[in-house]
Formats: C-alpha cells, structure tokens, sequence
C-alpha cells in the first residue's frame, strides 16, 4: 500500500476563494439563464466536488490499465462525494497545512477506508486533479455562456428584421453622416456576435483537455501506461487528454479570457450605442422601464440607462481580466504557482462577468423600446444635409466625381452658414440648375432614396445569424 503523504505530493499555497452556497448541476443551463448560476458553478462547494470526480476518474482509469484493484476503484468512486465527508475536518486539516487538496484526498482516504484508501490520488500531483476538476467546470460555463450568446443573437435576428425598413440617420465621428437604417445598425452588432459565438465553438477542443501526467507531466511514476490512464480520465470527465501534459501550458485558458474579452466589447460598444440613442437630444431608442422604476433620486423626469451602465461595468471587468490572463501565461519552469492562481482567478472572473453582461444585454434587447418617428425627425434636422452624398453622386456621372464634390460642399456651406436651406442653396446654385430640375433635387433630397441595401442586409444578416444558431441551440 503507499503511503498517503507520499501519494498526496508536497505542500502548495492555493488562492482561495470565497464559498457559494446552494450548488447547482451545471450540467444544464436554466432556461432563464439564471445570473447567479455561473458563481455556483466556480463556488468551493462544487469545485471540491468536481476535485473528487476526478479522484474517482482517475481511480476507475487506474483499475482498467491494471495499475490499482477495480475494488479499489470501485469503493473510491462510491466514496468520492462531498456529502460523505467531513467538511469540518477538511477544514481543519486545510487551516494548518495551507492546501486546498491533501486535505481532500486525506478525508476521502479515510472515508474510503484502511484496505483500499491508500490508492486514493495514486500516481498524481494536486494540479492534475485541479485543473481537470476546473476544466469541467469552464466547460459548464462555456455551455452557460454560449447558450446565453445564442439567446442574445436570436433577438438581435428579431430586431434586425423588424426594423430592416425603418430609416434613421447613420451617423460617423458623431456627425450625421448617410441614411441608413435601424435593422441596419443591429445587423452590424449581429454579425459580430455570430463570430463569437464561432469562436466559442472553435475553441473547444483546445479548451476541454485534462491532464493525468504526474509531478512534471512525464508520467513519472504510472510510467508506460500513464497515457492510457490520462486517456481514460479525459474520456470519463467528457473532456480531451492534453498531447503534453506539462502544468505550465495554459494557452488554452488564455485564449478563452481573450475571447470572453472580445465579447464583452461587442456587449459594450451595443450598450453604450443604446444609452445615447436613448439620450434627450436622440430619443431614439430606451430601455424598457419597469413600473415603479425611479430613474434619479432628485430629477423625477430621468429614464436612465441602467442595464447600459450594468452591461458597460461588467464588460470592462472582463477585459481587465486579460491582461491578467496572458501574464500567466508567462510560466517559471515547469509550473509556476502563482501564475496558476492568476489564470484560475482571470478565467473564473471572466466568466462570471461576461455571463452577467450577457444576461443584462439580452434583457436589453428583449425589451427594446425603438421609436422610428423619432428617428425619421432627427433624419430632418440638417434640412436635408444628410443626402448631400445622393445629389453629390448624381452630379458626379455629368461633371466628374470631383467637380460635382466641390459644388455640393459650397451649397453644403451655404445651408450650414446662413438662412438658406440647402434645397434653396442646391437649386440657386447655377452650374447646378443647369443640371437638375427642383423636383429631381427634392427628389434626391428624400432619406429613403439613399439607402442602398440597408434592408436587404438586415434581412440576410438576420438569416445567416439563425444558422448560425442551429448547431449550438
């Protein structure tokens, strides 16, 4: 039999981490995508839990290489659950030696008892079962936040078609620039999405790999048959096993926080769009207020943006964390412990934060209020300005396209500088009566007829963001 200290490897410092009581089966994300769900996924309480799946994972491949009895790993497995075991002496145990796991495996040893609880963590090294036991858990949060990101881009399909129609101003450097419309600008934030969520999808099978090789990732001690033992707990865990089990390759995980990074961004730049569309001077769009809401503790007339702002600060939170993700990337010779308590703490914040955005932002979109009228009268604001491009590009195929630029910017002058309208500076222009009619100019003039394929790209990005939902629903 070995002896349990010598099986249980030497001492760590562990980040610790604040418990989240009420653990909830990860398995399955709620249908509302409860908020609070990813915290319980990352809690100590369901962390341990998965620490000891593993335990039993490995004990199980252990018994089906002939490395440990399949008693062993039998009586292992039966024990290997959180409720069976005395938390109060884990505990203890973990306040004195400063370690997350010995205790652990030290409990579940003496649960499973004298003749099999020596083979209890045969062959293993504390971030074997750690990172194994925590790459489940990402992948849970992985499943939470994709199926988060789906629910986002299925309502982003659903504005982008209701409003494929419905004019407003497109608006560069905060200037009017060309009509578009409002489906437009949503088909923009919605294919950018549906690159995320590919992106998601793409780095599974970098993400979900566990390790099983030992103290360095030699397999040391489970020598010849240590890959078929790392192969059988991957497959037991539902994960993929690691081509070089080494414990200071963590790439993977850093590519997952830049992602997250990426999405939160994308979040973001939706969010503080919808607060100033929903400003007084725009009052184009508002989040929906729910009755009784009190937008100012002074100003009883406010409306304002609070899931915008929630969304912003969580998404900040997120990209915050990458850098921290990358410098733990940066790895001392074969680990490095508190490069791994770096990476642990950005992949879990990350995760956490961008799930809050996430739910915040579908919230957001669900509950939209859009007002095209509003729209359709700041389209009128410049008297006509905004299809200066329309006249410019008509006149460009009779005079060349600089020609026509310079006096459309001289009537466009006039309109900004004086009383002038810029269908009185347009048509009192004469190189320009000399070509166009006043009804040709009004004509020109009208928003609708500058739009180009706003709708039509609506309408499609809508389509191919569907698709893209149908492997991932």
């Amino acid at each position: 039999m070995p002896d349990l200290a010598t099986a249980t490897g030497s001492r760590q410092t562990t980040d610790h981490r604040d418990e989240t009581p009420n653990q909830a089966d990860p398995g399955q994300p709620p249908a509302d995508q409860d908020p609070a769900f990813l915290r319980k996924v990352f809690s100590s309480t369901a962390k341990r839990q998965r620490w000891l799946d593993v335990e039993s994972a490995l004990a199980q491949a252990e018994a089906d290489t002939g490395i440990i009895p399949q008693d062993a790993a039998a009586r292992i497995a039966a024990c290997a659950h959180l409720d069976l075991l005395d938390q109060a002496r884990i505990a203890a145990e973990e306040a004195v030696t400063g370690h997350v796991m010995v205790p652990l495996v030290s409990e579940l040893s003496r649960v499973v008892g004298t003749e099999h609880g020596g083979w209890v963590h045969w062959g293993a090294t504390t971030q074997n079962i750690q990172q194994s036991g925590d790459t489940v858990g990402v992948k849970d949060a992985h499943i939470h936040l994709r199926h988060s990101l789906c629910q986002v881009i299925e309502t982003l399909a659903g504005l982008a078609e209701t409003y494929a129609d419905d004019q407003m101003a497109g608006r560069t450097h905060w200037q009017h620039a060309v009509p578009i419309t409002f489906g437009f600008k949503v088909a923009a934030w919605l294919d950018v999405m549906a690159r995320h969520l590919e992106r998601l999808t793409q780095l599974e099978p970098r993400l979900f790999v566990s390790m099983s090789g030992g103290a360095a990732g030699t397999f040391a001690t489970l020598g010849e048959r240590g890959p078929a033992v790392q192969d059988g707990v991957a497959r037991i865990l539902g994960l993929r096993a690691m081509n070089v089990p080494s414990r200071n390759i963590v790439d993977h995980f850093a590519e997952f926080v830049c992602t997250l990074g990426m999405i939160s961004a994308t979040a973001s730049s939706i969010a503080e769009e919808i607060a100033r569309l929903m400003a007084t001077e725009f009052g184009e769009v508002s989040e929906s207020i729910p009755t009784g809401d009190i937008g100012s503790s002074t100003m009883p007339q406010k409306r304002n943006p609070k899931l915008c702002s929630g969304i912003a600060t969580a998404g900040a939170t997120v990209r915050a964390l990458v850098p921290l993700a990358l410098e733990a990337m940066i790895q001392s010779h074969e680990v490095d412990g508190s490069r791994s308590a770096m990476m642990d703490r950005a992949v879990e914040q990350a995760a956490v934060f961008t799930g809050d955005s996430l739910h915040m932002l579908h919230k957001l979109l669900g509950d939209l209020e859009v007002f095209p009228e509003r729209m359709r009268s700041n389209l009128e604001l410049t008297g006509g300005l905004i299809a200066a491009e329309a006249v410019m590009m008509h006149l460009a195929g009779l005079v060349g396209r600089q020609k026509a630029h310079g006096i459309v910017h001289q009537a466009a002058n006039q309109a900004a500088t004086s009383e002038s309208t810029f269908m009185e500076a347009l048509s009192s222009n004469p190189e320009i009566s000399a070509l166009l009619t006043a009804s040709q100019i009004r004509a020109l003039l009208e928003p609708a007829h500058h739009l180009g394929l706003s709708a039509e790209i609506a309408r499609a990005t809508a389509e191919r963001g569907r698709k893209a939902l149908k492997p991932n629903a």
